[in-house]
């Protein structure tokens, strides 16, 4: 699985070419995926910001593909992605699996959910992964330095504690 395949795909979404023909200022600003290890529902969403009208539009190709308006919570500008056609989603989780081999975290990968975004000029996947025993792991991947930035583990035992306090 990778990003040209998807790329190709949202290309032929007529839907797609209409609002690229309507909006042409409009930019990729982020790309949200799920990689279910369990069930294989992987879904995929490209979102796009209009800058002359401050909307976010994200295309989801899941079993179907279909066009969906987006809330801007934080009324701020994305910045613009420059995405590599060539990231393949496969090497990403095999370089969480190594983090987490050196790491000694031993719980087998359930869902991946990532969101690649420039961030401070730099194309960022954030990631949250859900692990066996309601463990989770947050991470942050370079995608141009191809390497993990931030690695944390976490229960969500812990997280219920935070929340009850």
């Amino acid at each position: 699985m990778n990003l040209q395949f998807y790329e190709e795909k949202l290309d032929s979404f007529g839907d797609f070419n209409e609002f690229k023909e309507k909006n042409k200022s409009a930019y990729l600003c982020s790309i949200f995926l799920t990689i279910d290890k369990e069930n294989g529902k992987n879904e995929v969403h490209f979102d796009y910001f209009v800058p002359e009208s401050k909307e976010m539009i994200s295309f989801q190709m899941n079993s179907e593909m279909k066009k969906v308006p987006l809330e801007n919570f934080e009324n701020k500008v994305p910045e613009k992605l420059s995405i590599n056609s060539d990231v393949d989603f496969g090497e990403i989780e095999y370089m969480i699996s190594q983090r987490m081999f050196q790491e000694n975290v031993k719980n087998k990968i359930q869902k991946i959910i990532l969101s690649l975004q420039r961030i401070n000029g730099k194309d960022i996947f954030t990631g949250t992964i859900f692990i066996s025993m309601l463990g989770l792991l947050k991470v942050g991947i370079d995608l141009k330095e191809k390497k993990i930035i931030d690695f944390e583990k976490k229960s969500l035992m812990d997280m219920m504690k935070i929340v009850k306090k």
